[in-house]
């Protein structure tokens, strides 16, 4: 059976339900990891699109484009896996856990740690390596001070988020204006009437949760043990955060990032080698690989530094690429954009456009994994409608960032919401609820767009 390859809105939304229904009855219910029931998914679109005048190259070569999206960030996620191996064996993360269990405090840690997240991230203009260097780093350190980690890793992903929206450097930065018609400065100006309040009231509230959790925390007891057992199973010295230094500078200063990781790796070996009592090359490219594993008879500490590695990345990858399958299928197929233009077709007002525009960001992040895709495909199909409202390109390109940029990682399947699960140590799911930032962020531009605040107007 052919077809005209143009979808009705009723077929449009078969692989889009379909999967949605799938995904929650598989997660919620059954108590599945989202792989088999998105593979299930890229099933069904595919058959749509079969029987809708699509060939099977169409639907594989719409897949190979789907994960195409992601083969820098794979390639960015195999390597962070062999950084926490090489940087626990070299003891750059037994160092960092050290000196900050030294100088933070437990009740103004989780206040603290999105400060230094944001501030890392704008200088690199990264949240994926903010979370891969200093976070690893702080989720040891809060951990040790008897932070729950859900909320440690809620502060660590809304600081990185704040500094990789605001930063000239970040790649959905660049992407939003690009995608919208607006000035990169012009757009970053405008993200301050969402971004400054929905960070401050994150910092507020991790101020309050700190205040509340940090009193009850880690006794001096337990910290004691803690910097004894590190102290007992690695040679310490401030040399050897020299990897993460490394890395935060070179992103800073706007380097390649596979070569600046592959960097870090480096040194960190070199580092084992030197001040590490017994360890090999051998030892060292054992941890790269499989993870580093410890026995302090600590059981915190234990936890804290038995993990790293390649293989340890290989669920993630796999849920990655199959996502991004499904969300491939899903644009070669147009069944999002299609249902795109008919809700057009439905919004009259300009608080209900970008509403619409906001529940599409996030729509689009779920359905196609990705939040470059998330900021392409929603800015590419609003583009015009928000001309003919009269209403200016920056708005546009900021409520991409409030909606697409932010909320990817609060999805377990998508690039952003698999990399932080997988390099923080905890599910997505967990700290989704103390990521106040990103969840703030869509509400502060939904209900400033039906306010009319900050909406910009074009002057003809």
């Amino acid at each position: 059976m052919t077809g005209d390859r143009r979808l009705s809105l009723g077929v449009a939304l078969i692989p889009v339900l379909g999967t949605a229904v799938m995904l929650f009855w598989g997660i919620i219910f059954a108590g599945l990891d989202a792989h088999i029931p998105l593979l299930l998914g890229i099933v069904l679109a595919a058959v749509v699109g079969v029987l809708n005048g699509y060939s099977w190259k169409d639907i594989q070569d719409g897949m190979v484009t789907g994960i195409n999206h992601a083969i820098v960030p794979i390639l960015i996620l195999s390597l962070v896996g062999v950084i926490i191996g090489s940087w626990i064996v070299a003891g750059t993360v037994p160092a960092l856990i050290y000196y900050g269990l030294l100088l933070l405090s437990p009740k103004y840690f989780l206040f603290t740690a999105a400060l230094i997240c944001a501030v890392v991230s704008l200088a690199t203009g990264s949240s994926w390596t903010t979370a891969g260097t200093i976070g690893i780093a702080l989720i040891g350190i809060g951990q040790g001070l008897g932070l729950p980690l859900p909320m440690i890793a809620g502060a660590i992903i809304s600081g990185a988020y704040f500094g990789d929206k605001m930063s000239p450097l970040s790649d959905t930065t660049t992407l939003a204006p690009a995608m919208a018609g607006s000035d990169l400065f012009d757009h970053i100006k405008h993200m301050f009437v969402t971004t400054i309040p929905g960070f401050t009231l994150a910092l507020i509230l991790y101020f309050i949760l700190g205040l509340k959790y940090g009193a009850a925390g880690a006794s001096t007891e337990q910290v004691a043990e803690i910097l004894n057992a590190l102290r007992s199973s690695f040679n310490l010295n401030v040399i050897l955060l020299l990897p993460a230094v490394f890395i935060i500078v070179m992103a800073a200063l706007k380097k390649p990032a596979i070569p600046t990781l592959f960097g870090g790796v480096l040194i960190a070996g070199v580092l084992a080698l030197i001040y590490q009592d017994g360890v090999t090359v051998a030892d060292v490219l054992s941890a790269m690989h499989y993870g580093y594993e410890v026995d302090t008879g600590v059981d915190i500490v234990d936890s804290l530094l038995s993990k790293g590695g390649l293989d340890g990345m290989m669920w993630t990858i796999s849920l990655i690429i199959i996502a991004l399958s499904y969300g491939g299928v899903l644009e070669k197929i147009s069944a999002l954009e299609i249902i795109i233009e008919k809700i057009l077709t439905l919004v009259k007002s300009v608080g209900g456009l970008i509403a619409s525009n906001i529940v599409m960001c996030i729509s689009a992040n779920a359905l196609l994994g990705d939040q470059f895709l998330g900021i392409i495909v929603p800015g590419r199909m609003y583009r015009e409608a928000y001309r003919k409202k009269g209403i200016h390109p920056k708005t546009l390109s900021r409520v991409l960032e409030d909606a697409a940029t932010v909320t990817a990682c609060l999805i377990p399947w998508t690039t952003g919401g698999a990399y932080m699960a997988a390099t923080l140590g905890v599910p997505t799911l967990a700290y989704v609820k103390y990521a106040f930032f990103n969840l703030s962020e869509p509400v502060i531009s939904l209900i400033i767009g039906f306010l009319g605040i900050g909406v910009a107007r074009l002057k003809n």
